[in-house]
């Protein structure tokens, strides 16, 4: 799918030449081991990069530069997966072949360059008003989760199963250590990420793979750099709370429910754990949507996630206060007729079907396709969509109910409003 060149030692290449697109699309991705100080100084990274370098000082000559060449999109931001932290930076841009005239693919490599290269620095470190401006605005980016009370239960319920651990660190940090950067810390982190991050770039578009893989190596002049081995968290051997109870001025309840699962992310049984997820709570025809939601109507909401990576499953509802204990009992049930073998061909067919559907969606994007390709080419053989059909199609009832067997409730969170 992509073509792979190595062009320096923990610095790939991928490009994927294509007619389907008339844009051409870049990622760039610079991954770290992650923890709470680097996520927050990364994200503060992002930010600052994001809005000025040497040539465009403001973030107005900047857009106004992006928007002269043809509404060229860039942008930095942060994400986290599995034991790493990713600083990424995403550029879509027209195809000088649909132009009748212009050369705007070089001068949009250039500002690429631009904005890794030459930041906006004054005596040698990043600018003390930019700095100090992003960290508010990262602060307030942490801070909307308190406001936003289903993502702040899955948090906490997050931080309850695994404390101090990669799943529950948040990849923009804390409200304390992003407080704590100063411009000279930046700067070090910014050089150390540069120097010392395994970085994937990745091209799609109707182009010359040999001219813009020469073009990128002059442009991306990246030294060789030390590629860790990856690893895999362990599960948590710490006693894990049961059950939470916590109150807030809210109305609707939260009730978020953790399970644990020996299945990850490259593990042979992998696509039976992504069926038993769908027909359990990912999708509209799942068993907690139909039985919790629609008939027996005990929540507004009811859905289940599967973060393979960290070899957790979690249901998220809202419910009224009042019907904690029936939906948590209804819920309950799902998983047991499920281990039980209680499984539907339509509920099969169904399943393998929306995640056929959802895998050809994303691939008709050229941004899905470096996220799929950059997430599936850890794993021993090449990603195809023949590859996932084939090994979807294959999964069986009986497959299903042997994983429906390995989930082991961990614990339960319960956001309700006061007096509840």
């Amino acid at each position: 799918m992509f073509l792979k060149t190595e062009i320096a030692k923990g610095v790939s290449l991928h490009i994927r030449q294509t007619a389907q697109f008339k844009t051409v699309n870049f990622s760039i991705k610079w991954r770290a081991p992650l923890n709470e100080e680097t996520a927050a100084e990364r994200t503060v990274l992002s930010n600052v990069l994001q809005h000025s370098n040497e040539k465009f000082p403001t973030a107005a000559s900047y857009r106004s530069y992006l928007d002269d060449l043809f509404g060229t999109v860039l942008y930095f931001d942060t994400t986290k997966r599995g034991q790493e932290h990713t600083v990424l930076l995403n550029v879509e841009t027209v195809n000088d072949q649909y132009l009748s005239h212009g050369n705007v693919l070089n001068e949009v490599i250039s500002l690429i360059q631009e904005a890794i290269f030459k930041p906006n620095f004054e005596n040698g470190v990043f600018k003390e008003a930019i700095v100090k401006r992003e960290k508010e605005m990262v602060i307030q980016r942490i801070q909307s989760i308190f406001d936003d009370k289903s993502r702040y239960a899955q948090k906490r319920l997050t931080e309850i199963m695994r404390p101090n651990s990669a799943a529950s660190i948040s990849a923009n940090g804390t409200i304390e250590t992003v407080k704590a950067i100063t411009p000279q810390s930046l700067t070090k982190t910014y050089e150390e990420m540069i120097a010392n991050d395994v970085i994937d770039i990745y091209v799609v578009g109707d182009i010359n793979v040999q001219e813009m893989t020469e073009q990128l190596k002059a442009a991306f002049p990246f030294a060789d750099r030390n590629v860790p081995q990856s690893t895999k968290e362990n599960s948590t051997s710490t006693k894990v709370e049961p059950y939470t109870k916590e109150t807030q001025e809210m109305k609707q309840g939260k009730l978020h429910i953790g399970y644990s699962t020996p299945v990850r992310f490259g593990d042979e049984d992998f696509p039976k754990m992504q069926i038993f997820n769908g027909i359990f709570g990912g999708y509209a025809h799942s068993k907690l949507f139909m039985n919790v939601r629609e008939k027996e109507s005990l929540a507004y909401y009811a859905s289940s996630s599967y973060a393979s990576h960290y070899g957790l499953l979690f249901v998220v509802s809202g419910i009224e206060p009042a019907n904690e204990e029936k939906a948590r009992k209804l819920i309950d049930e799902q998983l047991k007729v499920m281990q039980n073998g209680e499984i539907s061909d339509l509920e099969l067919a169904q399943t393998k079907a929306m995640l056929i559907n959802q895998l050809k969606e994303a691939l008709d994007s050229p941004r899905g396709q470096i996220e799929i390709f950059d997430q599936y080419k850890t794993l021993d053989e090449p990603f195809t969509l023949d590859t996932w059909t084939l090994r979807w199609q294959s999964v069986t009832k009986e497959d299903v109910q042997k994983m429906a067997q390995q989930i082991e409730l961990q614990a339960t969170y319960f956001l309700c409003g006061k007096g509840e």
